[in-house]
């Protein structure tokens, strides 16, 4: 595909062809890079519309908790729950997980992503059939425009894969990782359940945090960042999502205010793990985006653990918790995990959270 022209409708464009050029090259955003590219071509292109939405207020934070405080545990819940009644995010700081680790992971996931691309190109498939897998946007032949960024996935639970199927970049870190995120994800469901006047282990005895499922984000330096995103709007197919960035920054949620919702930036901060959730109504499942890498010369880094149901076995039923349902019937309906995770593959990041495609209908007083 062309690395200089600025295709158009217009001039005889096909977009499917250049989808599939560019997915054809196994090498990625990191690869259109390498190759010099100097302008974004026109796949990933976000409408105007993407870009209309304000700037937040600098009042409005990301709240930070400190999760080995000494605060009463009931005063930790109480946070905690406050957090994912309003932002639906939080920078989770005394968390547990060795600060040593967390660097080398981050170190790991770059140095995969900046190795040759004939090194990176057996690990490159679109679908799920492998546990490892690298991509360039894993709905990138549905999505409206695709987003500045590669991804290598690896699911990490609950059957972990052989180490032989890791990359040797990332083959030390990957695993242990992700099971200190699922630690992690098990902790912060304690704390909900608390705040919610539940047993402790309610939420975590649903199974919703048995799989986890790692993605290491890679956003190369983009010619022109006002154009596209590095990830689009969304909300996450997870019950939990830890995340781990680096000091770039780039990660934004949308907030209400009174010119109907805003983009508040969130800024890393050292050592910290941010959790957001997806919830049936209860607490916020927040939409977020990542913006273009705006650097001339060095790329960003981010590395996800989606916490879900356990995807190969689960049979389950989810929906919402029957005593904590005051109106008299359900906001939504029961699904598995398996009928979630497929809608949210199927349809890729459109911009409206998977939730809404299995509502059953509005509260009265928002009718």
């Amino acid at each position: 595909m062309s690395t200089t022209t600025k295709a158009s409708p217009g001039d005889g464009y096909d977009r499917q062809r250049e989808l599939q050029a560019f997915d054809d090259t196994k090498a990625g955003v990191k690869g259109l890079v390498d190759a010099g590219v100097t302008s974004v071509p026109a796949i990933f292109r976000h409408p105007p519309e993407s870009f209309s939405l304000p700037q937040a207020a600098a009042t409005t934070t990301i709240p930070v908790i400190d999760l080995g405080a000494s605060s009463p545990r009931e005063e930790l819940a109480r946070r905690v729950r406050a957090a994912a009644e309003t932002t639906g995010f939080f920078q989770a700081v005394n968390h547990g997980v060795p600060g040593d680790l967390l660097a080398e992971t981050l170190d790991a996931v770059r140095r995969f992503n900046e190795a040759p691309a004939d090194a990176k190109r057996p690990y490159y498939w679109r679908g799920n059939a492998r546990k490892v897998r690298f991509s360039s946007n894993f709905d990138l032949f549905r999505s409206p425009a695709a987003g500045w960024r590669d991804t290598l996935f690896c699911d990490v639970a609950p059957e972990p894969p052989r180490p032989d199927e890791l990359p040797e970049a990332v083959r030390h870190v990957m695993v242990e990782f992700g099971e200190a995120a699922r630690n992690l994800a098990e902790r912060v469901l304690e704390l909900l359940s608390e705040s919610l006047g539940l047993a402790r282990d309610r939420l975590g005895d649903t199974g919703c945090v048995e799989g986890v499922g790692v993605a290491s984000n890679y956003y190369p330096p983009c010619p022109e960042p006002h154009l596209t995103l590095g990830t689009s709007r969304h909300t996450d197919g997870s019950s939990l999502t830890v995340l781990l960035q680096d000091d770039m920054g780039g990660l934004q949620v949308l907030v209400d205010d009174d010119r109907g919702g805003a983009w508040l930036d969130v800024p890393p901060v050292p050592g910290a793990l941010l959790i957001n959730l997806v919830s049936n109504g209860k607490f916020r499942s927040v939409e977020h985006r990542v913006l273009a890498n705006k650097s001339r010369d060095t790329a960003r880094v981010s590395v996800a653990a989606f916490c879900s149901a356990d995807v190969i076995r689960s049979t389950r039923l989810y929906g919402p918790i029957r005593e904590l349902v005051s109106s008299g019937y359900p906001l939504y309906r029961d699904v598995t995990i398996h009928e979630y995770l497929a809608h949210f593959l199927n349809k890729g990041l459109d911009g409206r959270p998977t939730l809404d495609y299995f509502r059953l209908q509005q509260p009265a007083n928002n009718k």
